[in-house]
Protein backbone atom coordinates (compact mmCIF):
# COMPACT_ATOMS: atom_id res chain seq x y z
CA UNK A 1 0.00 0.00 0.00
CA UNK A 2 2.40 2.29 0.86
CA UNK A 3 4.74 1.47 -1.54
CA UNK A 4 2.03 1.95 -4.37
CA UNK A 5 1.88 5.39 -2.67
CA UNK A 6 5.38 5.75 -3.01
CA UNK A 7 5.87 5.46 -6.52
CA UNK A 8 2.66 7.61 -7.15
CA UNK A 9 3.64 10.24 -5.73
CA UNK A 10 5.02 13.52 -6.91
CA UNK A 11 8.29 13.27 -5.13
CA UNK A 12 9.14 9.72 -6.88
CA UNK A 13 8.46 11.60 -10.51
CA UNK A 14 10.82 14.68 -9.45
CA UNK A 15 13.23 11.86 -7.85
CA UNK A 16 13.28 10.26 -11.49
CA UNK A 17 13.32 13.12 -13.38
CA UNK A 18 16.54 14.04 -10.95
CA UNK A 19 17.98 10.79 -11.35
CA UNK A 20 17.79 10.96 -15.19
CA UNK A 21 19.12 14.10 -15.61
CA UNK A 22 22.32 12.87 -13.39
CA UNK A 23 22.50 10.12 -15.41
CA UNK A 24 22.84 11.74 -18.51
CA UNK A 25 25.71 14.08 -17.36
CA UNK A 26 27.21 11.06 -15.70
CA UNK A 27 26.81 9.01 -18.88
CA UNK A 28 28.59 12.04 -20.63
CA UNK A 29 31.64 12.10 -18.69
CA UNK A 30 32.12 8.64 -18.47
CA UNK A 31 31.94 8.69 -22.29
CA UNK A 32 33.80 11.20 -22.83
CA UNK A 33 36.47 9.35 -20.23
CA UNK A 34 36.15 6.29 -22.37
CA UNK A 35 36.42 7.90 -25.57
CA UNK A 36 39.69 9.89 -24.57
CA UNK A 37 41.09 6.85 -23.09
CA UNK A 38 40.29 4.80 -26.20
CA UNK A 39 41.82 7.60 -28.14
CA UNK A 40 44.86 7.53 -26.30
CA UNK A 41 45.62 4.30 -26.48
CA UNK A 42 45.51 4.26 -30.19
CA UNK A 43 47.19 7.34 -30.74
CA UNK A 44 50.31 5.67 -29.44
CA UNK A 45 50.19 2.89 -31.12
CA UNK A 46 49.74 4.95 -34.16
CA UNK A 47 52.55 6.78 -33.47
CA UNK A 48 54.88 3.55 -33.10
CA UNK A 49 53.18 2.31 -36.46
CA UNK A 50 53.95 5.65 -38.26
CA UNK A 51 57.80 5.80 -36.98
CA UNK A 52 58.47 2.09 -37.97
CA UNK A 53 56.85 2.88 -41.73
CA UNK A 54 59.25 5.98 -41.72
CA UNK A 55 62.01 3.51 -41.14
CA UNK A 56 60.65 0.94 -43.85
CA UNK A 57 59.97 3.93 -46.09
CA UNK A 58 63.52 5.45 -45.73
CA UNK A 59 65.22 1.70 -46.21
CA UNK A 60 63.10 1.37 -49.90
CA UNK A 61 64.43 5.22 -51.28
CA UNK A 62 67.73 4.16 -50.22
CA UNK A 63 68.04 0.64 -51.16
CA UNK A 64 64.91 -0.27 -52.87
CA UNK A 65 62.69 -3.17 -53.01
CA UNK A 66 65.45 -5.32 -51.88
CA UNK A 67 66.89 -3.04 -48.71
CA UNK A 68 63.05 -2.98 -47.82
CA UNK A 69 62.94 -6.84 -48.09
CA UNK A 70 66.21 -7.24 -45.70
CA UNK A 71 64.84 -4.62 -43.25
CA UNK A 72 61.38 -6.74 -42.69
CA UNK A 73 63.57 -9.80 -42.84
CA UNK A 74 65.50 -8.17 -39.68
CA UNK A 75 62.64 -6.73 -38.13
CA UNK A 76 60.63 -10.30 -38.00
CA UNK A 77 63.88 -11.97 -36.39
CA UNK A 78 64.19 -9.14 -33.76
CA UNK A 79 62.07 -10.35 -30.49
CA UNK A 80 61.95 -6.24 -29.34
CA UNK A 81 59.10 -6.32 -32.99
CA UNK A 82 57.33 -9.46 -32.00
CA UNK A 83 53.93 -7.38 -31.74
CA UNK A 84 54.72 -5.69 -35.62
CA UNK A 85 53.18 -7.18 -38.55
CA UNK A 86 55.01 -6.80 -42.18
CA UNK A 87 53.68 -7.56 -45.26
CA UNK A 88 55.34 -6.58 -48.88
CA UNK A 89 53.82 -7.38 -51.78
CA UNK A 90 54.12 -6.58 -55.98
CA UNK A 91 51.79 -5.46 -57.86
CA UNK A 92 49.86 -8.64 -58.47
CA UNK A 93 49.50 -9.20 -54.84
CA UNK A 94 52.19 -11.79 -54.65
CA UNK A 95 54.29 -11.49 -51.07
CA UNK A 96 57.92 -10.82 -51.23
CA UNK A 97 58.27 -10.16 -47.25
CA UNK A 98 56.59 -10.61 -44.26
CA UNK A 99 55.07 -11.93 -41.45
CA UNK A 100 51.76 -12.11 -43.19
CA UNK A 101 50.86 -14.50 -45.48
CA UNK A 102 48.30 -13.17 -47.49
CA UNK A 103 47.48 -9.40 -48.76
CA UNK A 104 44.07 -8.70 -46.24
CA UNK A 105 40.86 -8.46 -48.44
CA UNK A 106 39.58 -5.49 -46.63
CA UNK A 107 43.18 -3.66 -47.63
CA UNK A 108 41.58 -2.58 -51.19
CA UNK A 109 42.49 1.39 -50.98
CA UNK A 110 46.12 2.27 -52.12
CA UNK A 111 47.32 4.13 -48.80
CA UNK A 112 45.20 4.84 -45.56
CA UNK A 113 44.54 3.43 -42.47
CA UNK A 114 42.72 -0.32 -41.49
CA UNK A 115 42.02 -2.68 -38.51
CA UNK A 116 41.64 -6.38 -39.53
CA UNK A 117 41.68 -9.84 -37.98
CA UNK A 118 44.73 -11.48 -38.71
CA UNK A 119 44.03 -14.67 -40.82
CA UNK A 120 45.28 -17.07 -38.15
CA UNK A 121 45.76 -17.29 -34.40
CA UNK A 122 49.12 -16.58 -33.09
CA UNK A 123 51.10 -18.91 -31.41
CA UNK A 124 49.64 -19.73 -27.93
CA UNK A 125 46.55 -18.02 -28.31
CA UNK A 126 42.76 -19.37 -29.31
CA UNK A 127 41.25 -15.89 -31.08
CA UNK A 128 43.05 -14.53 -34.38
CA UNK A 129 44.91 -10.98 -33.23
CA UNK A 130 43.14 -7.75 -33.89
CA UNK A 131 45.66 -5.89 -36.24
CA UNK A 132 45.72 -2.14 -37.17
CA UNK A 133 47.97 -1.32 -39.83
CA UNK A 134 49.22 1.32 -42.06
CA UNK A 135 49.02 1.00 -46.01
CA UNK A 136 51.18 2.63 -48.91
CA UNK A 137 52.00 2.07 -52.62
CA UNK A 138 54.91 3.00 -53.72
CA UNK A 139 56.03 4.22 -57.59
CA UNK A 140 56.89 0.83 -58.63
CA UNK A 141 53.50 -0.76 -57.64
CA UNK A 142 54.70 -2.84 -54.53
CA UNK A 143 52.15 -2.27 -51.88
CA UNK A 144 53.74 -1.91 -48.42
CA UNK A 145 51.70 -3.46 -45.09
CA UNK A 146 52.81 -1.92 -41.29
CA UNK A 147 50.97 -2.59 -38.80
CA UNK A 148 50.40 -3.85 -34.70
CA UNK A 149 48.96 -6.18 -32.90
CA UNK A 150 46.26 -4.20 -30.64
CA UNK A 151 44.22 -7.27 -29.38
CA UNK A 152 45.80 -5.92 -25.82
CA UNK A 153 44.92 -2.27 -26.35
CA UNK A 154 41.42 -3.56 -27.87
CA UNK A 155 41.21 -4.94 -24.61
CA UNK A 156 42.11 -2.60 -22.18
CA UNK A 157 39.59 -0.42 -24.21
CA UNK A 158 36.75 -3.01 -23.58
CA UNK A 159 37.46 -3.35 -20.00
CA UNK A 160 37.20 0.68 -19.52
CA UNK A 161 33.68 0.39 -21.73
CA UNK A 162 32.59 -2.82 -20.12
CA UNK A 163 33.71 -0.61 -16.68
CA UNK A 164 32.00 2.92 -17.79
CA UNK A 165 28.64 0.82 -18.53
CA UNK A 166 28.72 -0.99 -15.42
CA UNK A 167 29.52 2.52 -13.14
CA UNK A 168 26.30 4.31 -15.27
CA UNK A 169 24.06 1.17 -14.53
CA UNK A 170 24.82 0.89 -10.37
CA UNK A 171 24.36 5.02 -10.31
CA UNK A 172 21.35 4.45 -11.83
CA UNK A 173 20.29 1.55 -9.75
CA UNK A 174 21.54 2.97 -6.17
CA UNK A 175 20.08 6.18 -7.32
CA UNK A 176 16.55 4.82 -8.14
CA UNK A 177 16.89 2.61 -4.50
CA UNK A 178 17.78 5.86 -2.74
CA UNK A 179 15.25 7.70 -4.89
CA UNK A 180 12.52 4.62 -3.38
CA UNK A 181 13.75 4.86 0.38
CA UNK A 182 13.62 8.91 0.00
CA UNK A 183 10.09 9.54 -1.39
CA UNK A 184 9.46 6.29 1.20
CA UNK A 185 10.11 8.12 4.31
CA UNK A 186 8.35 11.47 2.57
CA UNK A 187 5.35 9.41 1.81
CA UNK A 188 5.27 7.81 5.17
CA UNK A 189 5.71 11.20 7.12
CA UNK A 190 2.91 12.61 4.97
CA UNK A 191 0.50 9.94 5.63
CA UNK A 192 0.98 10.04 9.38
CA UNK A 193 0.16 14.12 9.21
CA UNK A 194 -2.98 13.33 6.60
CA UNK A 195 -3.80 9.69 9.03
CA UNK A 196 -3.87 12.99 12.16
CA UNK A 197 -5.84 15.19 10.33
CA UNK A 198 -8.35 12.70 9.21
CA UNK A 199 -8.82 11.23 12.93
CA UNK A 200 -8.99 15.07 13.53
CA UNK A 201 -11.81 15.38 11.23
CA UNK A 202 -13.57 12.31 12.70
CA UNK A 203 -12.97 12.49 16.71
CA UNK A 204 -12.20 16.55 17.44
CA UNK A 205 -8.85 18.38 18.02
CA UNK A 206 -7.40 16.32 20.78
CA UNK A 207 -4.89 13.85 18.31
CA UNK A 208 -1.85 15.10 17.68
CA UNK A 209 0.86 14.43 14.82
CA UNK A 210 3.33 12.18 16.42
CA UNK A 211 7.37 13.11 16.48
CA UNK A 212 9.76 10.59 15.60
CA UNK A 213 12.70 12.49 17.17
CA UNK A 214 14.89 13.06 15.06
CA UNK A 215 14.54 16.54 14.90
CA UNK A 216 15.17 17.26 11.34
CA UNK A 217 12.53 19.06 9.22
CA UNK A 218 9.67 17.12 9.29
CA UNK A 219 10.02 16.60 13.16
CA UNK A 220 9.71 20.75 12.69
CA UNK A 221 6.96 20.65 10.18
CA UNK A 222 5.11 17.95 12.91
CA UNK A 223 5.83 20.82 16.33
CA UNK A 224 4.21 23.59 14.52
CA UNK A 225 1.15 21.60 13.28
CA UNK A 226 1.00 20.13 16.81
CA UNK A 227 1.54 24.06 18.14
CA UNK A 228 -1.30 25.03 15.54
CA UNK A 229 -3.70 22.73 16.46
CA UNK A 230 -3.03 23.42 20.14
CA UNK A 231 -3.74 27.34 19.46
CA UNK A 232 -7.01 25.85 17.27
CA UNK A 233 -8.44 23.75 20.34
CA UNK A 234 -7.40 26.88 22.67
CA UNK A 235 -9.69 29.21 20.60
CA UNK A 236 -12.34 26.69 20.32
CA UNK A 237 -12.17 26.29 24.04
CA UNK A 238 -12.72 30.29 24.07
CA UNK A 239 -15.06 30.31 21.28
CA UNK A 240 -17.42 27.86 23.19
CA UNK A 241 -16.81 29.98 26.54
CA UNK A 242 -17.16 33.42 24.86
CA UNK A 243 -20.58 31.79 23.84
CA UNK A 244 -21.59 30.33 26.90
CA UNK A 245 -20.98 33.72 28.58
CA UNK A 246 -22.90 36.09 25.77
CA UNK A 247 -25.87 33.37 26.17
CA UNK A 248 -25.61 33.80 30.07
CA UNK A 249 -25.58 38.00 30.21
CA UNK A 250 -27.99 38.10 27.40
CA UNK A 251 -30.41 35.63 29.07
CA UNK A 252 -30.99 38.29 32.20
CA UNK A 253 -31.58 41.20 30.78
CA UNK A 254 -33.78 39.60 28.35
CA UNK A 255 -35.74 37.73 30.70
CA UNK A 256 -36.16 40.73 32.50
CA UNK A 257 -37.53 42.47 29.51
CA UNK A 258 -39.77 40.12 28.69
CA UNK A 259 -40.97 39.82 32.25
CA UNK A 260 -41.97 43.14 32.72
CA UNK A 261 -43.33 43.02 28.93
CA UNK A 262 -46.16 40.21 29.79
CA UNK A 263 -46.80 41.82 33.19
CA UNK A 264 -47.80 44.79 31.43
CA UNK A 265 -49.33 43.37 28.71
CA UNK A 266 -51.99 41.31 31.53
CA UNK A 267 -51.65 44.23 33.78
CA UNK A 268 -54.20 47.37 33.73
CA UNK A 269 -52.43 50.48 32.53
CA UNK A 270 -50.63 52.87 34.57
CA UNK A 271 -48.81 56.19 32.88
CA UNK A 272 -46.27 56.20 35.51
CA UNK A 273 -45.77 52.27 35.96
CA UNK A 274 -45.79 51.83 32.29
CA UNK A 275 -43.03 55.14 31.65
CA UNK A 276 -40.65 52.91 34.70
CA UNK A 277 -41.01 49.68 32.90
CA UNK A 278 -40.33 51.25 29.75
CA UNK A 279 -37.05 53.02 31.40
CA UNK A 280 -36.06 49.92 32.81
CA UNK A 281 -36.71 48.35 29.44
CA UNK A 282 -34.32 50.93 27.86
CA UNK A 283 -31.94 50.23 30.25
CA UNK A 284 -31.85 46.69 29.90
CA UNK A 285 -31.35 46.78 26.12
CA UNK A 286 -28.77 49.59 26.29
CA UNK A 287 -26.89 46.89 28.29
CA UNK A 288 -27.19 44.47 25.75
CA UNK A 289 -26.44 46.71 22.71
CA UNK A 290 -23.12 47.57 24.94
CA UNK A 291 -22.41 43.64 24.99
CA UNK A 292 -22.39 43.69 20.97
CA UNK A 293 -20.60 47.38 21.11
CA UNK A 294 -17.67 46.27 22.84
CA UNK A 295 -17.25 43.12 20.54
CA UNK A 296 -17.70 44.87 17.98
CA UNK A 297 -15.59 47.49 19.02
CA UNK A 298 -12.55 44.93 20.07
CA UNK A 299 -12.98 43.16 16.75
CA UNK A 300 -12.11 46.08 14.81
CA UNK A 301 -8.83 46.57 17.34
CA UNK A 302 -7.39 43.46 16.39
CA UNK A 303 -7.85 43.67 12.73
CA UNK A 304 -5.56 46.59 13.30
CA UNK A 305 -7.86 48.54 11.10
CA UNK A 306 -7.11 51.99 12.92
CA UNK A 307 -3.47 52.47 12.42
CA UNK A 308 -3.86 55.39 10.23
CA UNK A 309 -5.04 57.51 13.18
CA UNK A 310 -1.68 56.87 14.69
CA UNK A 311 0.57 59.83 16.08
CA UNK A 312 2.45 61.43 18.78
CA UNK A 313 0.71 61.66 22.14
CA UNK A 314 2.01 62.35 25.49
CA UNK A 315 0.02 59.87 27.73
CA UNK A 316 0.26 62.25 30.68
CA UNK A 317 -2.41 64.61 29.14
CA UNK A 318 -4.21 61.23 28.25
CA UNK A 319 -3.81 60.37 31.99
CA UNK A 320 -4.70 63.69 33.46
CA UNK A 321 -8.16 63.68 31.14
CA UNK A 322 -8.97 60.06 32.30
CA UNK A 323 -8.75 61.10 35.70
CA UNK A 324 -10.81 64.12 35.80
CA UNK A 325 -13.52 61.45 34.15
CA UNK A 326 -13.66 59.46 36.98
CA UNK A 327 -12.81 62.03 39.91
CA UNK A 328 -16.55 62.24 40.78
CA UNK A 329 -17.01 58.11 40.38
CA UNK A 330 -13.86 58.12 42.77
CA UNK A 331 -15.05 60.37 45.19
CA UNK A 332 -18.24 58.83 45.69
CA UNK A 333 -16.68 55.19 46.66
CA UNK A 334 -14.29 57.33 48.90
CA UNK A 335 -11.23 56.54 46.57
CA UNK A 336 -8.62 58.58 45.98
CA UNK A 337 -7.39 59.10 42.65
CA UNK A 338 -3.99 60.19 41.60
CA UNK A 339 -1.64 60.95 38.91
CA UNK A 340 1.90 60.76 39.28
CA UNK A 341 5.39 60.61 37.52
CA UNK A 342 7.15 62.67 34.62
CA UNK A 343 5.94 65.65 32.94
CA UNK A 344 6.21 64.13 29.49
CA UNK A 345 5.45 60.49 28.25
CA UNK A 346 5.40 60.52 24.31
CA UNK A 347 4.36 57.35 22.59
CA UNK A 348 3.12 56.79 18.68
CA UNK A 349 -0.68 55.53 18.76
CA UNK A 350 -4.30 56.16 18.68
CA UNK A 351 -5.33 58.47 21.07
CA UNK A 352 -8.49 57.37 21.67
CA UNK A 353 -7.79 53.79 22.05
CA UNK A 354 -5.29 54.69 24.42
CA UNK A 355 -7.70 57.07 26.13
CA UNK A 356 -10.15 53.73 26.33
CA UNK A 357 -7.55 51.25 27.63
CA UNK A 358 -6.30 53.87 30.21
CA UNK A 359 -9.93 54.50 31.33
CA UNK A 360 -10.91 50.78 31.53
CA UNK A 361 -8.28 50.15 33.61
CA UNK A 362 -9.14 53.25 35.86
CA UNK A 363 -12.85 51.89 36.22
CA UNK A 364 -11.52 48.91 36.99
CA UNK A 365 -9.24 50.08 39.69
CA UNK A 366 -12.12 52.03 41.29
CA UNK A 367 -14.97 49.69 41.02
CA UNK A 368 -12.39 46.64 42.10
CA UNK A 369 -10.26 48.22 44.70
CA UNK A 370 -10.67 48.84 48.58
CA UNK A 371 -13.69 51.03 49.61
CA UNK A 372 -11.75 54.52 50.85
CA UNK A 373 -8.61 53.18 49.30
CA UNK A 374 -6.35 54.42 46.82
CA UNK A 375 -5.76 54.49 43.03
CA UNK A 376 -2.89 55.75 41.49
CA UNK A 377 -1.98 56.14 37.81
CA UNK A 378 2.05 56.20 37.49
CA UNK A 379 3.61 57.92 34.32
CA UNK A 380 7.48 57.08 33.27
CA UNK A 381 10.11 56.92 30.80
CA UNK A 382 12.32 53.79 32.25
CA UNK A 383 15.62 52.79 30.48
CA UNK A 384 13.82 54.68 27.60
CA UNK A 385 10.61 53.55 27.22
CA UNK A 386 7.37 55.02 28.13
CA UNK A 387 5.17 53.46 30.65
CA UNK A 388 2.16 53.71 32.01
CA UNK A 389 0.78 51.77 35.11
CA UNK A 390 -2.44 51.72 37.40
CA UNK A 391 -1.88 50.04 40.78
CA UNK A 392 -4.97 50.23 43.30
CA UNK A 393 -4.86 48.31 47.40
CA UNK A 394 -8.11 46.14 46.39
CA UNK A 395 -7.83 42.34 46.46
CA UNK A 396 -6.09 42.05 43.31
CA UNK A 397 -5.94 39.07 40.64
CA UNK A 398 -4.27 35.82 42.07
CA UNK A 399 -1.34 35.17 39.33
CA UNK A 400 -2.47 31.68 38.08
CA UNK A 401 -5.53 33.85 36.86
CA UNK A 402 -3.46 37.01 34.77
CA UNK A 403 -4.16 34.94 32.05
CA UNK A 404 -7.71 34.31 31.61
CA UNK A 405 -8.79 38.06 32.64
CA UNK A 406 -7.91 38.81 29.37
CA UNK A 407 -10.11 36.45 27.55
CA UNK A 408 -13.31 37.80 26.65
CA UNK A 409 -15.88 37.24 29.14
CA UNK A 410 -14.09 35.70 31.56
CA UNK A 411 -14.82 37.21 35.48
CA UNK A 412 -13.52 35.52 38.32
CA UNK A 413 -17.07 35.98 40.01
CA UNK A 414 -18.50 33.13 38.09
CA UNK A 415 -22.01 33.67 39.40
CA UNK A 416 -21.88 36.96 36.56
CA UNK A 417 -24.48 38.61 38.94
CA UNK A 418 -21.85 41.77 39.61
CA UNK A 419 -22.04 44.45 37.03
CA UNK A 420 -20.06 44.32 34.13
CA UNK A 421 -19.35 42.20 30.40
CA UNK A 422 -16.02 41.13 31.42
CA UNK A 423 -14.97 42.82 28.21
CA UNK A 424 -12.92 45.89 29.89
CA UNK A 425 -9.67 43.76 30.50
CA UNK A 426 -9.94 42.39 26.76
CA UNK A 427 -10.54 45.74 25.25
CA UNK A 428 -7.01 46.90 27.15
CA UNK A 429 -5.25 44.11 25.63
CA UNK A 430 -6.82 44.55 22.34
CA UNK A 431 -5.72 47.87 22.26
CA UNK A 432 -1.94 46.91 23.71
CA UNK A 433 -1.43 43.78 20.89
CA UNK A 434 -2.48 46.95 17.93
CA UNK A 435 0.37 49.29 19.81
CA UNK A 436 3.06 46.70 20.05
CA UNK A 437 2.75 47.24 23.86
CA UNK A 438 3.50 44.76 26.68
CA UNK A 439 0.97 44.42 29.31
CA UNK A 440 2.50 43.14 32.46
CA UNK A 441 0.34 42.49 35.86
CA UNK A 442 2.10 42.44 39.74
CA UNK A 443 1.42 42.26 42.93
CA UNK A 444 0.90 46.00 44.55
CA UNK A 445 0.89 44.27 48.33
CA UNK A 446 -1.83 44.81 48.47
CA UNK A 447 -3.77 45.26 45.07
CA UNK A 448 -3.02 45.29 41.32
CA UNK A 449 -0.32 47.19 39.44
CA UNK A 450 -1.09 46.95 35.75
CA UNK A 451 1.85 48.44 33.79
CA UNK A 452 1.60 48.96 29.84
CA UNK A 453 5.82 49.39 28.26
CA UNK A 454 5.23 51.26 24.88
CA UNK A 455 7.96 51.46 22.16
CA UNK A 456 9.54 54.69 21.77
CA UNK A 457 8.26 56.97 19.00
CA UNK A 458 10.82 56.63 16.27
CA UNK A 459 13.04 59.60 15.48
Amino acid sequence: MLLAKTLRSSTFKLALIAIGTFGVIVSAIFSYVYLSASSYVRSRSDRAIMTEYSSLQGAYERSGRDGLIALIQQRIADRSFADNVYLLVDPSSHPLSGNLKIWPPVASAAWGWIEFRAPEPSPGATSRPLLRAMLETFPSGDRLLVGRNISDLDSLTGQIKTAVISGVALIFVLAGVASILVTRRTVGRIESINATSQAIMLSGLDKRIPLRGSNDEWDRVAENLNLMLDRIERLMGEVKQVSDNVAHDLRTPLTRMRGRLEKAYHGQRNGEVDQLLIGDTIADLDAVLRIFSSITRIAQIETQARKGAFRIVNLVEIANEVAELYDAAAEQDGTRLSVVGDGEVLVTGDRDLIFDAIANLVDNAIKHGRAGGQVVVANENIDGRPVISIADDGPGIPADEHEHVLKRFYRLERSRYTPGNGLGLSLVAAVARLHGARMEMLDNSPGLKLRLWFSAPAG
